[in-house]
This record gives C-alpha cells, structure tokens and sequence, in this order.
C-alpha cells in the first residue's frame, strides 16, 4: 500500500505470543498422577509412621482439625518441590541435618504422648485462641522435615525434574496421596484421646517417637555398631542389594587407596530405595563412584535411618 506522498507505508508487524509449553504440562501432569500413586501405594505405611507422631500434637485441641493439618503439609511440600525442581539438590537437607531434625521430632512426638498418657481421657484445659488457630498447619507444614524413605525420593524427582511447576506437582500428587491415611489416623487418634484408650495410646506413641530418635542417631552415625565380618577378596566393583529388610551383603570389601565403584541394585521396594552414603543421597538403583579411600571402614543407611551397611577398605 503506499500513501498519498508515494513512500510505502510500513504495516506494523504482527505479534507473536509464545504459546504454553505442552510438554512441560504433560511432565507435570505425569508427575501428580505419579505422585499420588506413590503416595497412595507406597507412602501410605512409612510416612504415617514416621510423621504420623505429630498428629499427637492435635489430640488434645477440640477445635483444630485433622484438615488444617493436611493442608499445612500440602503447602510445605508443594513449595519444596517447587524450590527442588528449580534451584535442584543445592536446597535438599543433607543426611546430617535431617538426622538432627529426627532426633528433634522423635522428642517432640514423646513430649506430645507424655502429655497424652499423663491427663488421660477428656481432661485438658483449652489453649489460647493464636496458639490453636495456627497449630495444626504448623504441625502438618513440619513433617516436611521428617522426611520418609518414600518422600525422600519424591523429592529426588523433584530435583531431576528441573521444573518448579512439575517438582511442586510431584510433591502435591504424592501428598494427596497419602492424605487418606493420615486423615483415619487423625480420627482415630483424636477419638481414642477421648476414651479409657488415651493412657495407652500414649504409650504406643512414646516408642514411635523414640523410634523417630533411634533413626536419626542411625542416619547421623553418632552410635554405630561394629562392623560385621565379611567374606572374600577386595574387589574394586561391589555389588549390593537393597531389600525390605535391609542391604545384602550388609558388609564388602573393597581395596584401599584406588576408586571403587559400588553398584546399588533394588530387589525390593522399601525405604531401603534412598541411600546415604559419603555424605549424599542417592535414589537406586545407581552406581555410586567412590574416591580412593584409607583402611577403614565406610559407613552407608538407608534415607530413613533404619538399615545399614559397611564398606571395609583394606
């Protein structure tokens, strides 16, 4: 088209709206059907045992309720797997720092039990009204820090995922998961602190709690046991099998002072999935790649604190 002076008039360009990625909503779509899966076939027995204890912290409050709880633990675990999926493994807690936080939460559960088993049924004075509203979000925002086995490779997904929007679904997909769980566990908690029951609930919750501080005294290696005899020569590539009972052969031998190569193989899905090993984590199956070492012994748990294994360097 030219105008009216014979110069051609320039038609403004048109502009191009970048469309919505569809495969970065396929992912996420993926990971929340494959979180909520995890969650409700996995993660349903190890994370009410592990962070069910906190739900002891409702029982003696009317008003708070079990759903406040799941959704502060909805919150909590979406915004980490949007923080994994986006800055990666440089803000995951290493083993060290979650066994302080076991240690912390085992405790935490004894002294909600004691309180429990001490008043028995129906007989506590109401607390005040800012220290209910908020109780039971924080509670449930808290159990992001007592990670289980199955959480603990939740959030390795997360991490490997390179995605804010698709690692905070995998972690919102596996919470959902398991929020059935923890709602019956919740109700029945809360109805059995009503009842002649409550003394002896108590009781169940005080070894769960210190069960909770054996695992992060196993997973920061404060008492170790002796290391059991293993046969055979040094070999520079080991193989170990991770099972529901713990890792078979539960001690190797490797050689001193050259790379060893340790290949981690699952016969069995369990918390045993999710290794720590020289100060990491690791979801199996992998091959982990160790430096030379000296003579000694190397210590590895599973993510949860519960089984563990030895490397003899000789």
């Amino acid at each position: 088209m030219e105008s009216g002076d014979g110069h051609e008039r320039q038609l403004p360009r048109p502009v191009h709206r970048r469309a919505p990625r569809p495969a970065l909503s396929a992912q996420a779509a993926a990971l929340l059907a494959g979180g909520v899966a995890a969650g409700l076939l996995a993660g349903t027995a190890t994370c009410t045992a592990t962070q069910g204890g906190l739900l002891m912290g409702l029982v003696d409050d009317r008003r708070a309720t079990v759903g406040w709880f799941l959704a502060g633990r909805l919150v909590s675990h979406t915004a980490v797997g949007a923080l994994l999926g986006l800055l990666g493994s440089a803000v995951s807690l290493p083993p060290q720092a979650r066994a302080v936080l076991l240690v912390t939460a085992g405790l935490t559960i004894v002294g909600f039990a004691v309180r429990l088993w001490r008043r028995g049924p129906d007989r506590c004075a109401p607390e005040p009204r800012t220290r209910r509203a908020y109780k039971a979000p924080l509670l449930g925002a808290a159990t992001i820090l007592v990670p289980c086995g199955v959480t603990l490779s939740m959030e390795m997904i997360a991490i490997s995922s390179g995605s804010p929007l698709a690692g905070a679904a995998a972690m919102a997909g596996f919470v959902l998961g398991t929020a059935p769980a923890f709602a019956l566990l919740g109700w029945v908690l809360r109805r059995v602190s009503r009842t002649r029951l409550a003394r002896l609930a108590g009781v169940v919750a005080i070894a769960a709690g210190l069960w909770t501080a054996a695992a992060g005294v196993s997973l920061g290696g404060w008492l170790t046991a002796p290391a059991p005899a293993a046969a055979g020569p040094p070999q520079p590539t080991v193989t170990v099998w991770a099972t529901r009972d713990g890792y078979r052969p539960s001690m190797v031998n490797a050689p001193a002072g050259v790379p060893v190569e340790v290949v981690f193989k699952v016969a069995e899905p369990g918390c045993t999935g999710t290794v720590s090993i020289d100060g990491r984590d690791v979801a199996l199956p992998a091959v982990v790649r160790l430096p030379p070492q000296p003579p000694g012994s190397l210590r590895y748990v599973c993510g949860m604190g519960m089984y563990a294994g030895f490397i003899m360097f000789s």
